[in-house]
């Protein structure tokens, strides 16, 4: 049995002080379930839409609020087994009440939480209480010693589990929230069920593969006799006699269908089938699907060229090219909705990796199945971000129950790359001044998660933070690096010279388009972008303060480097703000690309925005395309025709395959403006590898554009490069962008 609670609840509401009045005096509205307070303030006419203009600094004040949920439910008659409520995103602190009998509290955010209800259920009518307390009333009681710190000051989040971004930071807005976001059941559990499965793939040969499966059961039977597991994985099954309430079995795949990245090869994918038998009945089954793959990571921690970080899938070097993902919505509660349009980006633009972000929150499993399917790898951070964290035991054992549930539901997705410790924590360490060192004595991501990781996942690579930084070396010398720096020209000494054979971040800002702008900044504030509306969407929480550098600033700077000049209406600096960010990103992977296998992976920062905002995403919060995008999509193809950067006389031309598979190539540049044809001809391309075409001779400082075309398996592609420095004239530029637009159509 399944009852679904999720839908209408009765809210009610009010500041949270040692002495409140009854309950029943609070004001009470309608909710929904999965959802967010601020949303059921808006939709009841308290508040006004969360995310127009300035007006989310009108919900500050509901951090220090308490939240009553109720409901009643209606179970005709009481099942034999066990009852469990299950909430799988309670946020954050809070008690539940089954018929006025507290069944359970919960105090994370980022996992589910569940609580054995038969002895407080009845038949017929029930009620459902659920109190959240104030996060931050809870957490500001907590230890704080003066080694604790945190991104832009905000301290408040360090203890408390919920997405280190829910506090404000440069990519999303300050809205803590209350709720649960996640959906709310109650389900019937057998005594005899099911407890854990694990696949993983140890042995792949030419012909089969072996997976290994381990498995726990739980029971409360006097005695374990009559149990059995059957495990089918396509059509192959096995069964094994229980002995005890843990077990491990092997399965021989013939002829498997090998699970790979995208531009690799199919990301096939078996049906896997755990049955838990007593006396020869199913009393229990568990249904996943799994890949047959085997990843390694090729992790050297030493200085520049000593370095190394490659990824290997099968045995085959893979050159990783994707984006980082980030929080799909400020709040949470619609994220949901947004994964297949979402992920669908990541395959139109040909990625093969996503590195979820370690300031988010945990996705769900709808995430990890598309990604599955479409063959892209996840890189999964751990949620914590740009913080020195609590090394108390309380925490250390906060964050193992986290993880190990985190681990445990995820790790049978074929997509996994790896787990990493957290996000820049370990760039944190340094920013407050202490040695590299110091990294080591973070027990939370040396000692507390790689046990965790050991224990419950223990053939897939643990990273202890992204980027890694130990043993002395510096920042900007380990192998995989956070590429930020200034943010100035975007070919400038450190993004051309960058020594980093992994690139895990690295972004540029592009303005939104006037029509999608124009939903969330106030008409009045549209245009000049110096104001509070713009700074709101940068994203500054204005009542904090500013942050050490204005991102709207630095934005315009970007488009004045290129063009000599900000433009001055609104039409043109958004488009030429997005021809700038698409120059630059397309650069950052042709760089990777033409380093390959010097540089070993690239994940740009960041496909889509999370709320309505100015930043580096390449697709805005209402799924507008920026000009970045095609540019990016362009150069991730399997094969690509690229130009190095000048060097003497000329620039190299590059063809790069980033596939198993080999093609003859036709190829043909052509100068964008007088349709001159600088060179042509045909070449072999070998697998996984680049080639070079030739060289074209060019003098430096000659702005030219120069058209790309090659036929590859059958397929035509496109790209394009622009020679020449700084500055550029805008209107031809501008023109140069419609002949870049209309490649694809004449094609």
């Amino acid at each position: 049995m399944k009852l679904s609670l999720n839908g209408e609840w009765k809210l009610r509401y009010c500041l949270e002080t040692e002495h409140m009045p009854a309950p029943e005096t609070w004001p009470e509205i309608s909710a929904q379930v999965p959802g967010n307070v601020e949303l059921d303030l808006y939709r009841a006419g308290v508040e006004k839409e969360p995310f127009y203009g300035e007006n989310l600094y009108d919900y500050r004040k509901y951090e220090f609020y308490a939240w009553r949920f109720e409901r009643e439910f209606e179970l005709e008659t009481l099942p034999e087994s066990r009852l469990m409520l299950i909430f799988e995103g309670l946020n954050t602190y809070a008690d539940v009440y089954v018929n006025g009998q507290k069944v359970g509290s919960a105090d994370n955010m980022l996992i589910a939480h569940e609580f054995d209800v038969t002895a407080a259920v009845q038949a017929g009518v029930n009620s459902l209480l659920v109190e959240i307390h104030s996060a931050m009333n809870v957490a500001r009681e907590k230890d704080y010693p003066v080694f604790m710190a945190a991104n832009d000051g905000s301290e408040d989040y360090v203890w408390q589990r919920k997405p280190p971004h829910s506090f404000g930071w440069d990519i999303m807005p300050r809205f803590p929230s209350a709720g649960m976001w996640r959906g709310v059941s109650l389900e019937s559990r057998e005594n005899t069920h099911i407890d854990q499965v694990y696949y993983v793939t140890r042995e792949i040969g030419e012909k089969s593969a072996k997976i290994q499966c381990r498995y726990r059961i739980k029971s409360d039977a006097p005695m374990l006799e009559g149990l059995s597991a059957r495990i089918t994985i396509g059509e192959t099954s096995v069964e094994q006699k229980l002995h005890f309430v843990s077990g491990n079995t092997w399965i021989e795949i013939h002829q498997p269908r090998l699970w790979w990245p995208r531009g690799y090869g199919e990301a096939a994918l078996y049906d896997a089938k755990f049955e838990l038998l007593l006396n020869g009945q199913v009393v229990d089954v568990r249904r996943e699907r799994i890949g047959i793959r085997q990843i390694h990571i090729d992790h050297k921690l030493l200085p520049g060229d000593e370095g190394e970080f490659l990824i290997r899938v099968n045995g085959c070097p893979i050159l990783a090219k994707g984006s980082n993902w980030v929080p799909l919505d400020a709040m949470h509660s619609r994220d949901a909705e947004r994964y297949e349009k979402a992920l669908a980006l990541f395959y139109e633009a040909g990625c093969n990796i996503a590195r979820c972000w370690g300031g988010n929150v945990y996705e769900d499993h709808k995430f990890y199945d598309l990604c599955d399917e479409y063959g892209i790898l996840v890189w999964q951070d751990f949620t914590m971000a740009c913080a020195l964290y609590s090394q108390q035991a309380e925490f250390q054992e906060t964050l193992t129950k986290e993880a190990t549930q985190v681990v445990r539901k995820l790790r049978n997705h074929a997509c996994i790359l790896l787990w990493a410790g957290d996000n820049e924590v370990d760039e944190s360490y340094i920013g407050q001044g202490f040695a590299t060192i110091a990294n080591n004595y973070n027990v939370i991501t040396r000692e507390t998660l790689p046990r965790v990781v050991r224990e419950n996942d223990p053939y897939r690579m643990y990273l202890p933070s992204s980027p890694y930084i130990d043993a002395g070396v510096p920042r900007y010398m380990v192998p995989e690096q956070h590429n930020w720096g200034a943010r100035a020209y975007f070919k400038d000494d450190f993004y051309r010279n960058s020594n980093a054979h992994f690139i895990s971040e690295c972004g540029y800002h592009g303005c939104p388009a006037p029509e999608s702008l124009k939903k969330f900044i106030p008409e009045d504030q549209l245009w000049p972008y110096t104001n509070s509306a713009w700074n709101t969407h940068d994203t500054d929480y204005l009542p904090h303060g500013e942050r050490g550098y204005n991102r709207n600033r630095l934005m315009a700077d970007q488009v004045k480097i290129l063009f000599g000049r900000e433009p001055e209406d609104l039409e043109t600096f958004s488009r030429l703000s997005q021809i700038v960010q698409a120059e630059a990103k397309k650069f950052f992977v042709e760089r990777t690309r033409i380093k390959k296998w010097r540089r070993t992976g690239i994940i740009w920062w960041n496909m889509l925005d999370g709320w309505p905002q100015i930043s580096d995403a390449v697709v805005d919060y209402y799924f507008v395309k920026k000009r970045a995008f095609d540019y990016i999509r362009r150069v991730q193809q399997k094969t690509c025709v690229m130009l190095d950067e000048l060097s003497d006389w000329g620039h190299d031309v590059i063809l790069g395959n980033d596939s198993r598979e080999a093609f003859e190539v036709t190829y043909q540049i052509t100068d964008g403006d007088t349709g001159e044809v600088l060179l042509q001809g045909e070449a072999h391309s070998p697998a996984n590898e680049n080639v070079k075409l030739g060289n074209l001779r060019i003098l430096a400082g000659e702005k030219r554009l120069l058209l790309i075309t090659w036929t590859a398996g059958g397929e035509t592609y496109h790209n394009h490069y622009i020679t020449g420095y700084p500055a550029f004239d805008a209107e031809t530029m501008l023109k140069w962008a419609e002949k870049i637009d209309r490649m694809e159509n004449r094609a």
